[in-house]
């Protein structure tokens, strides 16, 4: 049997929206944040709420579950603020919670099914199953999509 290397593992963050987990790579998050206070900019997409000034960088503030189309939520004790650094541009993405930090062997990354709980198919990099959970590994480069970059400044 062959070694496993670090190849053979990604690193995510497991996070909650509604009853649902998610992941993604930690390679992109740089910190995770309290709900703190975020500035509205009139003309921008719904989804995007705004901006924070988080330790002295302006960065755009997009709420997943708007993104998504998932039921709106009033921010809450376990509400976060997941900070990600994408091609040297800071962006907050507002979840219900940060769970985990795990690593997830590759070859149990799964092919997304057709319906996944109402989020569109195009956001999603596939599904993994480890031991007793079930959470959905997310498209980070589909979520912000260039012309959405340019819109938040990111």
């Amino acid at each position: 049997m062959a070694e496993e290397t670090a190849d053979d593992y990604l690193k995510v963050i497991v996070f909650q929206l509604k009853e649902e987990e998610y992941a993604m790579e930690v390679d992109y998050i740089q910190s995770i944040e309290r709900m703190q206070s975020v500035t509205r900019i009139p003309g921008v997409e719904s989804y995007i709420i705004g901006v924070m000034n988080l330790r002295g960088i302006i960065t755009p503030v997009i709420d997943l579950r708007k993104r998504f189309n998932i039921e709106r939520f009033e921010y809450d004790d376990a509400t976060r603020i997941l900070v990600l650094n994408k091609d040297d541009n800071e962006i907050g993405f507002i979840v219900d919670g940060a769970n985990d930090v795990m690593d997830i062997p590759v070859s149990e990354i799964e092919p997304t099914p057709e319906v996944v709980g109402g989020v569109a198919e195009e956001y999603l990099r596939g599904v993994v199953k480890l031991e007793d959970r079930l959470f959905t590994l997310l498209h980070l480069d589909k979520i912000l999509n260039k012309s959405e970059e340019k819109k938040t400044g990111a």
